[in-house]
């Protein structure tokens, strides 16, 4: 009877210690928008701030029907002279510190769109060869791995992004292949919304901001309602994206630090898919994620 006490209590203890594993593994963070602004610092200093657990470099705005592949990453480093193949260093620093880097395509400018399910494979084995664990003689980040691809997809139609995720996906049999998605609050999102019920998605970092609708507005109701829609999408985790400052959100939706840990996260935390927050962009975030990066 003591022998089989001793063993109820080693399994009992195993298993909590592997509950608080998982629990550990699955822990909230921040996640930023970096590479919009040569004035918003080097990508080295953005991780060791340590305050962010994602880092989305913004963006490849130029890809799909028959384009060639445009990085643009504005004043930090011109992509054409491989000028950002120096950045390779600091990506891998980043991951270093447990920083997981994607690669965002799209984003508010740019000239993207899919054409067909052979067009999405196209630009999957493009990215895969290029920005992840493929080989390419022209990866222009240099031969750093990068951790995924985040879809922020607001132009270019609704069609072949499930497409794409999928052919992503099945990169991930060699290597895993980290998939984001980074959709407008009014649900469902015009672009992503097939992608995103495929299930592959890791990360839906939701945008409530310069969407009147389902943002923040003096209270937090509209805000909650939406978010009450996107926890039950088919994904890992899912994030509350904010602006980092009211300036970068010309159509509203800040929140203020203290208004957001006392009326905005006690009410979404509860989510059994909740990953965090996610912030555009390192440009405004001058103080907005050390505030609130504890109460996370």
């Amino acid at each position: 009877m003591a022998t089989h006490n001793k063993q109820a209590s080693f399994l009992l203890f195993s298993l909590l210690i592997l509950v608080s594993l998982f629990k550990s593994s699955q822990a909230a963070g921040i996640a930023i928008y970096w590479g919009q602004s040569g004035n918003e610092g080097s990508l080295a200093d953005t991780c060791a701030t340590g305050n962010y657990q994602y880092v989305n470099i913004a963006f490849l705005t130029t890809f799909g029907g028959g384009k060639t592949p445009v990085l643009n990453l504005a004043g930090h480093c011109n992509p054409s002279v491989n000028g950002c193949t120096r950045l390779s260093t600091p990506i891998k620093a980043c991951q270093a510190r447990g920083i997981k880097v994607l690669l965002s395509i799209g984003g508010g400018i740019g000239s993207y769109s899919l054409s067909s399910a052979d067009d999405a494979k196209q630009v999957a084995n493009y990215l895969w060869n290029n920005y992840l664990g493929g080989s390419s003689n022209s990866r222009p980040l240099g031969d750093a791995v990068l951790d995924g691809i985040d879809f922020d997809i607001e132009a270019g139609g609704s069609n072949h992004w499930d497409e794409l995720a999928r052919s992503l996906s099945g990169f991930s049999q060699q290597k895993k292949v980290y998939l984001a998605a980074a959709p407008q609050c009014p649900f469902p999102d015009a672009h992503l919304d097939a992608a995103i019920k495929t299930g592959l998605f890791d990360y839906v970092w939701v945008q409530f901001y310069n969407n009147g609708q389902c943002q923040y507005a003096g209270n937090a109701n509209n805000l909650l309602s939406a978010w009450k829609k996107w926890a039950t999408v088919q994904a890992k985790q899912v994030f509350l994206g904010l602006p980092a400052a009211a300036a970068a959100a010309p159509r509203g939706g800040f929140i203020p630090a203290d208004v957001l840990k006392a009326q905005v996260l006690p009410s979404i935390k509860s989510s059994p898919k909740y990953g965090g927050v996610m912030l555009w962009s390192k440009l405004f975030d001058n103080g907005y994620s050390a505030a609130i990066k504890g109460s996370i």
